[in-house]
């Protein structure tokens, strides 16, 4: 969606998802530290107005706010005062409507105050952003939902063409050609994984896939690659689910790195 502007001087994006779950599963998943960590990123949150807030974003840093609105299950918001040098504070708000059928629809809306478009690519790219893991929130939601989750993954840049790199990352999952409700068992990965396509997206925009994790246990696994600069980046996510979630990530996560540092320079 396009950069809305007033006169104000406001400027913001919003995005609206329609999630399975009860409004208290939703606000679990959007409004807490644990809840966070099961779809998108390692993250802490205390759970009242003025807590800190702060995302683990691996190999691309951190960044910490602070909580600015707290209405179970309804309405959580926080404010970023150093998300990028020089930039103006942003706004994150995020609501959650009750729909029939156990669903909710999630609006999130980042905004920020400028009298320039100067910070314009850098709201567009929260935005686009956001779409594969939202599709994570989703399989979340529908299938694990509450339960023990952690995350581990791995990034790498490359100077290649992302076509390039797509092509050969899908070739060692096994899901160059596939589609939707697919069945693979990737073998060339670091861990042998089985499972279902929940989501294929290939696009000016975006390219990345969802898969549902049958082995090495419940989970969800995110590849993708995008364009930044002159480089090519590539990602694997992988969230998974269970008692043994946070051992088994902190046993994956040096595998994936080693495994990924190779596969996009080979």
């Amino acid at each position: 969606m396009p950069i809305k502007k007033d006169k104000s001087g406001k400027r913001w994006v919003e995005m609206e998802l329609l999630v399975p779950g009860t409004p208290e599963q939703v606000w679990q998943a959007m409004a807490t530290g644990a809840g966070n960590s099961a779809w998108f990123t390692r993250t802490e949150i205390e759970e009242h107005v003025g807590g800190t807030i702060h995302f683990d974003l691996g190999a691309m840093g951190s960044s910490t706010g602070e909580v600015t609105a707290w209405e179970p299950p309804l309405r959580f918001g926080y404010v970023e005062r150093d998300w990028s040098e020089g930039a103006p504070p942003v706004a994150t708000e995020i609501t959650i409507t009750a729909r029939s059928g156990d669903r909710c629809v999630m609006r999130m809306v980042h905004s920020l105050f400028a009298s320039s478009d100067d910070w314009d690519d850098q709201l567009e790219g929260f935005e686009g952003g956001w779409p594969g893991f939202f599709e994570v929130l989703r399989v979340y939601l529908a299938h694990f939902a509450g339960r023990e989750a952690a995350t581990c993954g791995a990034m790498e840049s490359v100077d290649a063409s992302e076509s390039q790199v797509w092509r050969r990352l899908t070739e060692l999952f096994g899901t160059a050609g596939a589609d939707f409700g697919d069945g693979i068992v990737a073998r060339e990965t670091p861990e042998r994984l089985s499972g279902v396509i929940e989501r294929i997206e290939q696009s000016a925009k975006h390219r990345y896939q969802v898969l549902r994790l049958a082995a090495p246990g419940p989970g969800v696994a995110l590849i993708g690659t995008y364009r930044w600069g002159e480089s090519t980046h590539a990602s694997v996510s992988l969230y998974l689910y269970g008692d043994d979630a946070k051992r088994k990530a902190a046993a994956s996560e040096p595998k994936w790195r080693a495994w990924l540092e190779r596969a996009v320079k080979a």
